[in-house]
């Protein structure tokens, strides 16, 4: 054996051993693919149909799907464990935060773990009205509002709210305080006025939907607004913020892709929180929508018990690319009152960061975010690669932890050159 190869050889087998934690945590980790997790799906989706009197069409259609979400505990109780006090502080939770759960998505708790993280994602617990630290519009929402339903933090781009009706509503929502108890879709006359700015502002280029969740809408009304703001020159592309690939794949049907292709360049962000959530009739929709030339990327939250763990994160990273999604952020959780209870600290995100980077491909590194207060704008935060400069070198860190000096000089003229 040639130097050159055995030293390759050793490498290689120096890199290996850098992720045998990983390899040997990700069999530990619910997936969404996994047989038990299939399984225990089915039956509870037997149990529900048989409840609500469906069939399978009925399952498959994502209208039966939100007429029929569950949000009693009654209901509930008959596929997952509950206890009376547990039944009692979901009540009372109720009667202060909306609560509701796509039958599809609540099939996928497991009945017996409390701490399950799709349970923990979208059952109430009592430590919601027990501690009531927060705010309730941690973005400045109300104050970043120049027209109609738009929030608007940065130079180029906005969102258009217009809905505030969602398949599943998250435990962690960053909008529950617009909610409310009934579903309402934003009226003509303030999607008109947000279109209107849009078009007399001509720096504005790109355009996100969202909600609530955009997807929650009906195909005529969301078509409606693509062709009015694709009637607008100046804007470039539009996206759409939703979680019912999700909370509710039935939602992406053959007719939904059909008239999103009319209105390209089309984005999509959603929003995994744990591989558990990706499931073969999620890959369905992802597929449907990648095939049609939508690209998908992803939006987690760093969720106390649910994902701040190296190894979720990585796992559930690798599990949408396999559906074509790519990891775009991760979010860190908001002060919203209520939802206290899921934030971390700071360290956890680097913690992951610092995992993701070097020991798993580029494309399954999101960026880690902190939304600044009050709706100052998304602030990146990532691990310290570089430790120092000099006249002429930088001082890195590498993956690895090794230092290096690097050479450094300024930068010289193209045209002192050629």
């Amino acid at each position: 054996m040639n130097k050159k190869r055995e030293i390759s050889l050793k490498r290689a087998e120096e890199l290996k051993s850098r992720i045998d934690d990983y390899l040997v945590a990700r069999d530990s980790i619910a997936k969404g693919m996994d047989p038990e997790v299939q399984e225990q799906y089915n039956r509870s989706k037997e149990i529900l149909m048989k409840h609500f009197n469906a069939t399978e069409e009925d399952w498959k259609s994502y209208k039966w799907q939100l007429v029929n979400r569950i949000s009693d505990v009654v209901t509930l109780s008959l596929i997952i464990d509950l206890t009376d006090e547990e039944k009692k502080q979901i009540e009372e939770v109720g009667k202060n935060f909306r609560w509701a759960i796509s039958p599809y998505y609540a099939s996928l708790i497991n009945p017996a773990d409390r701490y399950d993280p799709i349970r923990l994602l979208s059952v109430p617990t009592g430590v919601e009205i027990q501690a009531l630290e927060g705010d309730a519009d941690p973005m400045g929402e109300e104050f970043t509002n120049p027209a109609g339903t738009i929030t608007r933090r940065y130079p180029d781009r906005l969102i258009i709210n217009t809905t505030n009706e969602c398949a599943m509503y998250c435990r962690h929502c960053q909008r529950r305080r617009n909610i409310g108890e009934n579903d309402t879709h934003t009226n003509d006359a303030a999607i008109m006025e947000s279109i209107e700015y849009i078009r007399s502002n001509s720096e504005i280029r790109d355009i996100l939907l969202t909600g609530g969740d955009a997807l929650c809408l009906s195909d005529s009304r969301l078509e409606w607004i693509l062709k009015e703001l694709r009637s607008i020159p100046h804007v470039d592309y539009i996206r759409l913020g939703t979680r019912t690939p999700v909370t509710m794949p039935q939602r992406v049907t053959p007719e939904l892709v059909e008239m999103l292709k009319k209105y390209h360049p089309i984005y999509l962000n959603t929003h995994f929180n744990h591989p558990k959530e990706i499931t073969p009739e999620v890959k369905e929709a992802c597929e449907r929508l990648a095939n049609a030339g939508v690209p998908l990327g992803n939006q987690a939250v760093l969720l106390n018990g649910i994902n701040n763990d190296k190894f979720v994160m990585r796992l559930m990273n690798h599990e949408m690319l396999k559906i074509r999604v790519r990891p775009y952020y991760i979010f860190h959780a908001k002060h919203v009152i209520g939802t206290t209870h899921f934030n971390t600290s700071v360290d956890d995100g680097i913690e992951i960061m610092e995992y993701l980077r070097g020991y798993t491909s580029g494309m399954a590194v999101p960026t880690y975010i902190i939304n600044a207060p009050k709706g100052q704008g998304k602030t990146p935060i990532a691990p310290q690669y570089m430790i120092s400069r000099g006249t002429d070198y930088v001082k890195i860190r590498t993956w690895e932890g090794k230092v290096i000096d690097y050479e450094n000089h300024p930068t010289k003229n193209i045209k002192d050159l050629i």
